[in-house]
């Protein structure tokens, strides 16, 4: 086995396409975190703001292995793809977008309860 083959693999980022901007958020504007209350204790968090630029599904996807719950991406008639996780999430999402580098701390706005 050679050390061109390990080589090769350092090379490969799999993140490249779900990553557009610099290292310190490319995010423009306000990231808003909210959530609703369901049936007794069950309760849903959504996520609004993010921009298009990234694969929303791909965050999902991400969220719904590191925090344990569901979620999906729906298309909201007035605030457009709208990420929905099961749970309160608001504290674990907001963590998430700031150490990915997906948004800044201050462009983070938690609301609820």
């Amino acid at each position: 086995m050679s050390d061109e083959n390990v080589l090769n693999l350092a090379t490969y980022d799999p993140f490249a396409d779900a990553s557009k901007g610099n290292d310190t958020g490319s995010q423009g504007n306000v990231i808003h975190i909210r959530i609703q209350q369901r049936n007794g204790r069950k309760t849903l968090t959504t996520v609004q703001g993010i921009s298009d630029d990234y694969d929303k599904k791909k965050i999902v996807r991400v969220c719904k292995k590191e925090f344990a719950c569901n979620g999906t991406v729906v298309d909201h008639s007035e605030y457009g793809e709208v990420l929905q996780l099961q749970g309160d999430q608001r504290n674990n999402i907001a963590g998430f977008l700031v150490n990915v580098g997906l948004a800044k701390k201050e462009q983070v706005k938690i609301h609820g309860f």
